[in-house]
């Protein structure tokens, strides 16, 4: 029986941008976003292999132990899957663009004010000069040192990193990705994968008033209702640090149609 191939990698302290990227493709094969399932299980499996020097490690009940106590470290909330800001705590890369992002950027809010920041144009997209110029400067604020030959190969790793569609451009959920997973307010909303027809029967739903935007008060009862159908209770300094962060997007307190598809849509309509 063919010997399975050795995981990429596992073996060093620091990884660069590209070999950590490689080590993503590697485990999440189905393409998902998520290590998860089978893929989660050979990751570990194959992490305590290389790690510890030793040989195959088969599934027991103690491996299992081990995978619970590895799970409670990184999987920070709680949903029993790595998703790539996780893994950037397990497998760090020698540039992080990870951590230097989180010692710049730590907060939802600060997300929101360096994304309005970046998107020069305001396209709804950080397209591929505006990533440069924000790598850029979150290395220079990390005193990392770089020549523009090393900056545009870390542009477009982070662009295959992030890029989901495959555009050549991050949009605000993608880009959202760099955040916490505590702090991505975005994952509220990611899982309604909503298509064209039902994100317009939304918006006219909560534009009561039929005025062609969703002011404070229509936006409150968006919140209210996404709560009440994820079953969570309603934290009023979470709904209320959420719509402040939603309401930035828009233009002095009316959230347009083109501000909503960017919070409610993983992509573009």
């Amino acid at each position: 029986m063919a010997e399975r191939q050795l995981p990429p990698y596992l073996n060093l302290a620091e990884l660069t941008a590209s070999q950590f990227l490689e080590v993503w493709k590697h485990y999440d094969a189905d393409g998902n976003g998520y290590i998860e399932g089978k893929e989660l299980e050979n990751f570990i499996r194959e992490l305590q292999r290389v790690r510890r020097g030793a040989g195959i490690i088969f599934v027991s009940h103690k491996q299992e132990i081990h995978m619970k106590e590895f799970m409670e470290k990184y999987d920070k909330n709680a949903d029993g899957r790595i998703e790539m800001a996780e893994l950037a705590q397990i497998l760090p890369t020698e540039e992080n663009f990870l951590l230097c992002f989180r010692q710049c950027v730590r907060s939802s809010g600060e997300f929101m004010e360096t994304w309005r920041k970046y998107d020069a144009d305001c396209s709804g997209y950080i397209e591929a000069n505006e990533l440069k110029n924000f790598l850029a400067d979150l290395l220079k604020k990390a005193n990392k040192h770089y020549d523009d030959k090393k900056l545009q190969e870390y542009t477009q790793t982070i662009l295959k990193m992030f890029d989901a569609n495959g555009d050549g451009k991050l949009g605000l959920s993608e880009m959202a990705r760099l955040l916490p997973v505590h702090e991505n307010f975005l994952l509220r909303f990611q899982g309604m994968k909503l298509n064209a027809e039902e994100f317009n029967a939304i918006f006219t739903f909560y534009d009561r008033d039929g005025n062609g935007y969703i002011d404070s008060h229509e936006l409150d009862a968006l919140l209210r209702d996404l709560y009440e159908r994820n079953k969570k209770e309603m934290d009023i300094k979470k709904v209320t640090a959420y719509k402040k962060n939603i309401l930035s997007l828009s233009h002095g307190g009316k959230l347009y149609r083109r501000e909503l598809e960017m919070i409610l849509c993983t992509e573009p309509l």
